[in-house]
Formats: C-alpha cells, structure tokens, sequence
C-alpha cells in the first residue's frame, strides 16, 4: 500500500453498508503537490489506460502518461462499488487531521463526496484548480457551502497572483472556463466507467458531481448575490 509519512496529509473514508461489510480507502496526498498517492505497485486495468475513453479536452500524451491520472485514482473504487446501487443506504464516516464527520445517505452521494477529494488531487490539469479544496475537505456540504467555499477559494487564488504583479480576474470569467474543461473530464470519466460496472453507483456519483459543475456556471452570480447579504453592515 502506501508509504507516507508523518508529513502526509490523509483523507480516509470508511463505507458500512446494510450487510455489515465495511470498506475503508485511506487518501494521502503529498503535502507540496497536494495529489494523491499511489501504491508503488499498482496494477491498472485496461479502461485506466489514458487512450481509452479520452477526454476530448485531454492535453496529456501517451508518450508521458500510460494512464488517466483520474481513472488510476478511481480504479479501486469502481471495483469496490461496481456491483452497488446508487440508492442503496450506506454509513460514511470520513475523519481528517481536524475532524471526523459521520452520515447516512445513498451509496452514490457517498462516492460522490469522496469523488471529489480523488479527482482534484489526481494530477489532472483540469483538476488542478480544485486542489485548495481537497486539502480543506468538507464533506456532504451543502449547495450553498460548496458556493461559497469555491468562490472564496478561487478568489484568494487572484488575491495572491495581484500580489505577485499579475493579471488578476476579479470578475470570475476564467472560473467558469475551468468548469467547462470540468465537465468534459466528467463526461469522459463517465464513459469510462459504464464499461466495467454493471450497477449504477459509479457513474451517478460522478454525474451528481458534473451536475454541480453544469450549474455552477450558472448560479454563482445568482447566489454570491445571497451571501453579499452576509457582508452587509
């Protein structure tokens, strides 16, 4: 398995389902990069392979990666998951250096959550941007704390570039171009995973997550419009 260190940063999530089987997959992400770690000797199945399925947006090459940096994170959890439901009733329990947090939902928006912290810190350019918020994970949050958190974290991304003397995007327009590279790599992440998983909770948790990334476009104008509220004196 892995061989972190003290240093690592470490997301683990701990699935009980109805049976009383529990499956627990532990996240460590290397505290400079902030990607997730992954078994030195992993063997990959063919459908991680990056020509398979590849995002139409992809700008890596097989030449310099054998595999989809998102697939090879996913790889086990398709396996674990491929024979569940979406609706099936799970018990996540997720603890991280600062907390633990428990909840009773369906098995796919317990993937989903889960989901998220693997694709930002799988490697993948078009992931990259979600870093800051894999490493101050908030799992099962809200609608309008995933706004508020996104928007605040994009922002103090341009906070520091108007530090360093460059161009800064205020206005958020470069934020919505991210979210459509987004649901490309989601829409290609999607066509992966229904040809090895004969259930559907795979491949809904990553449509819950590119709905979001559909909307967000969208909403948040709308709704940074409510949390100005918030600043009012």
């Amino acid at each position: 398995m892995f061989e972190g260190d003290a240093a690592d940063l470490t997301i683990d999530y701990c699935f009980e389902f109805e049976d009383g089987t529990q499956r627990s997959f532990d996240i460590c992400l290397d505290p400079e990069t902030l990607e997730q770690k992954l078994p030195r000797d992993a063997v990959y199945p063919e459908w991680v392979q990056l020509d398979v399925e590849q995002c139409d947006n992809c700008p890596l090459k097989k030449e310099s990666s054998e595999h989809c940096p998102v697939a090879a994170r996913l790889a086990q959890v398709v396996d674990c998951f491929g024979e569940v439901l979406s609706h099936d009733e799970i018990t996540v329990q997720v603890t991280t250096g600062e907390r633990t947090v428990s909840k009773q939902t369906t098995a796919q928006r317990g993937v989903g959550s889960m989901l998220g912290v693997l694709f930002a810190t799988s490697g993948c350019p078009h992931t990259t941007f979600l870093k800051p918020m894999a490493r101050y994970h908030l799992p099962f949050s809200t609608e309008e704390e995933t706004i508020f958190r996104v928007a605040g974290m994009y922002l103090l991304s341009q906070y520091f570039k108007h530090q360093a003397g460059d161009s800064v995007d205020w206005d958020m327009y470069e934020l919505v171009k991210h979210y459509d590279d987004l649901h490309a790599v989601n829409k290609g992440i999607a066509k992966r995973i229904r040809h090895v998983s004969s259930k559907d909770a795979p491949v809904n948790a990553v449509i819950l997550l590119d709905m979001f990334t559909n909307l967000m476009p969208f909403v948040i104008g709308d709704r940074l419009d409510e949390v100005a509220a918030l600043y009012k004196k």
